[in-house]
């Protein structure tokens, strides 16, 4: 699991939401409190999301984009390319991140293990606070009618309130 964040995904009623908290820590100690851990790419038709090591994400990032442009924007090609390329090659095999990427279409995890998941639901998080924004995100989700984004911030509120990693600095990326 890593720690230091919390990264939540929402998809409701042709609104994709991408919510972030800003803090960042090393083992005990806060050392930033306002860092972006959201991406908005393939010309503004994925958001992308990271828990873990921010230089690594950046280079997953990176990587992401490329087979984005390599696939013609097909989203579960380029995530299993890269998912593919990160677990075979020696030097990216060291990363250490989680990526969290959504569209209009679906929301996807990929991490460096090789997994390509598509949750069940339209919900999913990740980071050190992404199982109580996770529950929090499914509750409010079946049992209000509260918009993508309303979601996602109470839910990463309530993330907060539980985990010492996360943060009330929430930022937002919208389709």
């Amino acid at each position: 699991m890593f720690h230091a964040t919390t990264i939540i995904a929402i998809r409701k009623n042709n609104n994709v939401v991408l919510a972030g908290d800003g803090q960042v820590s090393m083992n005990n100690t806060i050392v930033k409190s306002k860092a972006n851990k959201l991406r908005t790419l393939a010309n503004g038709n994925i958001l992308a999301g990271f828990a873990g090591s921010t230089a690594d994400a950046f280079k997953l990032f990176d990587m992401f984009e490329k087979k984005i442009k390599i696939f013609s924007d097909q989203l579960t090609k380029a995530a299993v390319e890269l998912a593919k390329e990160w677990r075979s090659d020696k030097m990216l095999q060291k990363l250490e991140a989680l990526l969290l990427i959504a569209s209009k279409d679906k929301i996807l995890l990929i991490s460096g293990s090789g997994d390509v998941l598509e949750p069940d639901t339209n919900v999913y998080a990740i980071g050190s606070g992404g199982p109580f924004a996770l529950a929090a995100a499914r509750a409010l989700y079946d049992n209000t009618n509260l918009s993508a984004k309303e979601i996602a911030k109470k839910s990463m509120i309530i993330a907060c309130d539980i985990c010492i990693f996360t943060n009330k600095n929430i930022s937002f990326k919208e389709l």
